[in-house]
Formats: structure tokens, sequence, C-alpha cells
């Protein structure tokens, strides 16, 4: 295996980003090597199964794979046609039925191909390279057999699941431990996690929730330590392979969704949490009407909302009044600074223009219709949510969820919302028990639930889903003598609030207090300050409690300091307005994004730390993707995020339901 890209991004060299790195090593590491010699300018056809079909899809467009020599592109499984004078390129995992599947394709008389590039997403067994071996027809059609070591899916720059959608099913649901998915899952995830470490020639200290200690815990309170130890034994393998670290070079924290019961359910007020919470979108895929061009009925369009649009990497995690507010001054300028669009604005009555106004304004002007196409996408988006948001009344529970977080609201707020606000929607009167019954468990002992679950007016399988919640807390907090549920995670409270207020820190937009765990893990992780009673290092537990990484000695250079916070005027009220520092365009070239720190890290390496990386299993939200940017600029260490999947809060609801579903699976269940 070749660490050519990687050794740039992590022991010199001009620093690349987690998204960047897996991108040139399938461009460049995987195709890039098969034009060499006589084929280096003749066309290829590139073979996948579903599992790698899916990791080139998540990092590489179409025309990238154009542009490395390839015009055909295959499923493994499908019936092919011959192409006898083309090279092949073969990216699989290394399964005995792939294996099989690329022996029948070029061995014989007449191959399908000319010749086999052969390329595994992760560590080959010898068993089935002596398979190979064995056809000595197909020895001598090989141009190239190597272990790429990717098998993970990126779904930002900063981010990436092990698509595993099943994860909370087969982890932490009844009877796992009498189950053969159980391991299979376990395994799998560690396999593909290591590939992360691979592709970035890294070498982690693997810390990971242990826990508070137990008489006699289940399957499911061990997931994380299980996790680390076969994420530790695939590392060890790598350790073999020629320039990959033999010491640590940074931090992998392994957590599990019950860290955080409150991140997966809370509404969230940034643009991307609202995009996905609020509007029917098929993934990142969202389908609008536009007017028609020959005036007949509006035209249906489809865009995508991903790192390619700029107006989206500008916006995604700023605060949707923030986001708006920005949308009217981007359509403002543009009006400004264009003649045409002046001449449409002066003959109108002179009254101040909304931005729906605006848009119109500039959707009259064809020729600039590249120009503005984006611009008037998320201004049509954006004035969508903020219609929703008003419609359902979402303000007034957003104020009441963060309150119950922050310990600033109880039993009687929650009853009394819930008898004046009978219009709410079932779902997000679920979402606010759940956050209930997170902070205040006693009042879901005895009957107290389900005279909770009448008032909300909620069906018995509302009323699982909060209760299956204690699945993902694990034994230690089981039925009460009396029968009822106890959601309780700390008997040391003082205050029924599940979250320190941190609005003295930073100046906050209204409704934006919330903030998940991991950020508060992660700085404890950076600092060394982790709670030795809950966490553990597999590496060397004793001598590595309570020491940050970045401080002891390790091929990655060490940690720089953080930056010295601005001084800023205190804020008149808890919830008053700003425009926060982790929000400013990234374009703005600022140096407070995620992506600028990275930018102007790569022409002074020494300016960046260890990375580190969180691994959350269950299920990850977008309130702790955006945690890992703030962070990165925080910290100015990469923190990268991963987990089984990324959840909006109706699948994680769907998820949680299954956990106590031995009849139901996923099979059939929309989830992205």
């Amino acid at each position: 295996m070749s660490f050519s890209d990687s050794d740039l991004s992590s022991h010199g060299g001009d620093y690349k980003t987690f998204g960047q790195i897996s991108r040139d090593r399938l461009l460049n590491e995987m195709l890039g090597t098969a034009k060499t010699g006589d084929s280096k300018s003749t066309w290829k056809v590139l073979i996948m199964d579903k599992v790698t079909l899916k990791v080139m899809s998540s990092s590489c467009k179409m025309a990238d794979i154009t542009d490395q020599g390839v015009s055909l592109v295959e499923d493994l499984f499908r019936r092919r046609q011959p192409l006898p004078s083309m090279d092949a390129i073969y990216f699989v995992q290394p399964s005995k039925e792939n294996v099989i599947m690329f022996l029948s394709d070029m061995s014989g008389r007449v191959p399908l191909y000319k010749k086999a590039y052969l390329f595994f997403s992760s560590p080959v067994p010898k068993e089935l390279i002596n398979h190979i071996k064995c056809d000595t027809s197909v020895l001598p059609r090989i141009g190239a057999l190597r272990e790429v070591n990717l098998e993970y899916f990126p779904i930002d720059s900063q981010g990436f699941v092990t698509d595993h959608e099943r994860a909370l099913e087969e982890l932490f649901g009844h009877n796992v431990e009498n189950s053969r998915t159980f391991d299979a899952c376990l395994n799998t995830m560690a396999t593909r996690i290591s590939t992360v470490f691979a592709s970035l020639n890294e070498l982690p200290n693997v810390w990971y929730h242990a826990g508070k200690a137990k008489d006699s815990p289940q399957a499911r309170d061990l997931v994380p330590s299980k996790l680390a130890t076969a994420i530790s034994s695939c590392l060890m393998k790598y350790k073999s392979i020629p320039n990959f670290p033999q010491k640590e070079t940074c931090d992998l924290l392994i957590l599990n969704r019950s860290v955080d019961l409150i991140a997966p359910v809370i509404h969230e007020w940034t643009y991307d949490a609202m995009c996905h919470d609020l509007l029917d979108m098929d993934g990142n895929k969202y389908v609008y009407e536009v007017p028609s061009q020959s005036g007949g009925q509006p035209e249906k369009k489809e865009a995508l909302l991903e790192n390619q649009d700029p107006i989206w990497l500008e916006l995604r995690h700023s605060h949707i009044a923030d986001a708006s507010e920005r949308l009217h001054e981007k359509m403002t300028n543009f009006v400004n600074k264009n003649k045409a669009a002046q001449a449409q604005r002066s003959s109108r009555d002179g009254s101040e223009l909304t931005t729906r106004d605006l848009q119109k304004i500039v959707q009259a002007l064809p020729q600039y219709g590249e120009q503005v196409d984006k611009l008037s996408l998320h201004v049509e988006i954006a004035g969508k949510i903020n219609k929703i948001i008003r419609e359902i009344g979402l303000r007034e529970l957003g104020q009441l969820e963060q309150d119950l977080v922050f310990g600033d609201a109880g039993a009687k707020d929650v009853i009394s919302f819930l008898r004046t606000k009978q219009d709410a929607t079932p779902e997000n009167k679920l979402r606010l028990m759940m956050i209930f019954a997170t902070v205040y468990p006693e009042r879901f002992e005895g009957d107290k639930a389900s005279k909770l679950m009448q008032l909300a007016k909620l069906s018995p399988v509302d009323m699982k889903v909060i209760s299956n919640m204690k699945l993902l807390v694990g034994s230690s907090e089981s039925k009460s003598s009396s029968g009822s549920f106890s959601l309780k995670f700390d008997g040391q409270k003082t205050k029924n609030a599940a979250r320190k207020d941190r609005t003295g820190e930073e100046e906050t937009w209204q409704l934006s207090r919330f903030y998940p765990m991991i950020e508060e893990l992660v700085e404890n992780l950076s600092k060394g300050e982790l709670p030795k009673r809950e966490y553990a290092c597999m590496n060397d537990p004793q001598a590595n409690q309570g020491v940050p990484s970045s401080n002891t000695k390790s091929v990655r250079k060490s940690q720089a300091p953080a930056p010295q916070a601005e001084k800023k005027a205190p804020a008149q009220s808890m919830r008053s307005r700003r425009t926060a520092t982790w929000a400013r365009s990234q374009h703005s070239d600022d140096g407070y994004s995620s992506d600028s720190v990275l930018k102007h890290a790569s022409s002074d390496f020494r300016k960046m730390g260890q990375r580190i990386f969180v691994f959350i299993i269950g299920g990850a939200t977008r309130s702790e993707l955006r945690a890992c940017h703030k962070l990165t600029t925080k910290l100015r260490r990469e923190v990268i995020l991963g987990s089984t999947s990324l959840d909006d809060p109706p699948q994680y609801l769907t998820k949680l339901k299954l956990l106590s579903e031995s009849d139901l699976s996923l099979e059939g269940v929309r989830i992205m």
C-alpha cells in the first residue's frame, strides 16, 4: 500500500484535510496508478461491488473518474459485455464471492478484459490471495494487486460513516447477546474505521466510554470497549506496512449514543439542520418549483445541498435567522450593483423590498440566470423554512426544549405547553417528551409516564420510543422496585439540567444555547481531563489517563496553542443576538471557520496539532458534525466525526422504535 498522500497530511508537506485525502487516494493512488506503461492513453472499465460503489460515489464525481481514464463503470455482479481490448480496474471488498467473480472474468482462453488492476478496500485474508495465485491463467493478466484500505463513506470534509443503519437494533436491541449479527456488526465497523487511519497514516490513542463499574454488565454495556479492542487489533496489522507510524499520532474517542440522548431529538436551529429536519429532502437532494419559461405550469428542479455549492458551504452552520439575513444582504448587493436590476427596482412604488421581492427582480433578468440560480435557490429554501417555523409555532417549542436542557423549565411548563398547544404534531410532542424524560426521569416513574402520554395524546408505539431509551443507557439503569422506568444517569445532580450554560463564554443567537455533549468531551480529551471513572485508553490506560496526547512524543507535531478568545462586550441577555465566530462565512478568510484554519495550516503545518477522531456508535447528528468544525477552529486540531450513520430526528425515532420490535427491521423503512 502507498502512503504518498497521507504522508503529506500527517508528517510534513502541505496539510490535507480528511476529505481531500479520501478523494486523492481513490483518484491518484488507485485509478491513477493504472495509467502506466502501454496502457497510459487507453480508456478503462471500473468494476465495483455495492459497498465500494458507495465509497467511490461518497468522495468522487463521475467527471473526476472520467479524468482518470475511466469510460465505463460496471457492477461486479451484473452481466457485463466482454471488452477484451480494454483494461479493467477492480475496486472490491476482499470477500470470497468477489474473488470468485474476478477469477471468472479473467480466466480461460478469452478473458472479459485485456488486463486487470485489482484493488481491495480492506485487508485481504491470506486464503483469498492463495486462491488467486492458484489460477495460473489469471496471474499474467493482473497488472496490480493491492490493498487500498479505504472502506468508509465520507459525508463531509470532516465526517464519515461506516454505513451501519441498523447498529442500534443489532447492538442495543433485545437479546443482542444471542444474536449472530452482534459480532459481525462490530467487526465490520472496526475494519472500516481502521481504514480511516490507514488512509490518513495515523495511529491513534484509542479512548472509549467505559461507563461506570457494574457487577454484571450486559453485552450492550460493553459495545464501546469491544469496538475499541477490535480497532486496536486491526491497527496492529497495519504496523507491518512500510512507513506506517509505530507510535501514536492522534486520538480516537469511542462513544455510544447514550452519552447524549438529547442531541438527536432537540430542534437544532442551524440552516443545515433545519433543511433536513423540516423539509422533505431525499438525502442532500432538494426538489423545488421554478416558473416555466413558456408561461405554463411551474417546472420541478432538483438541487444538491453539498460542498460544491459555495452558498451552502457559507451558510450551513449559521443560525437560520443569520442565514436569512445574509441571503437578503446578498440579494440586495446584487441588485444594487446591477443596472438592469436597479431599473426593475425603480419601476416599483418605492416601498422597502422583501427578500422575495428582490428574488423576483433578479429572476426577471435571464442574462444573469447562472449567476443567481444558487442564490435564488437558497432564498427559496430559507423562506420555506421560516414559513414552517411560523405555521407550527416552533419558536415556542424550541424555547421550552432549551429551557428544559439548561434547567430553566420544569414539569409545569411542559404540562402547560401540552394543554395549550394541542395542535402540535405528534412527532414534536414525542421529541419534547424524550427531552423531558432525560432531564427529569423521576417524572416518568410509576403511572406518571402514562398520564403524561395521555395528556400529550401520544400512542403506545410512541411511548415505546421513550421506554426504549433505557436500552441505550444500559443495565445500570434498570427498572425500579415498582417496575417503573428510570433514565437517571447521575445520582449526584443538584439541579435538573442536562447542560452547563455557556452563554457567557460566547454571544449567542436566540434558541442557540444548546450544544452537543461531544463538545465538552473533545475539549476535555484535548486537555487530558476525561473522567477517569468513565473513560479508558486501550494503548496504556495507567500512563495515559489524564495526560493530553498532544503533549506526548509522537510522529505528529505537538499541538499548537489555542488562539486567545476575543474580548467581547457583555451580553445584555442570556439569549442575546450575535454572529458566532464559528458561523462566519467560510469564504471570508478571517481565520475563524474550520476550512479557513485548515487552509492556512497547509502553508504552515506546525500551526495544526494532532487530529482528534470521535466515533459515535448508534448514529451522529448534524449538531455534532457542526461541533467538530467549531472545535477545529477553537483547538487548532482537525476534529473528525465518525459514526455508524448520520441521522435526522425522524430517522432516529424510527430506529428507536425498532429496538424492541423483533419482527421489524429497517428493510423497507425509508432512511435517507
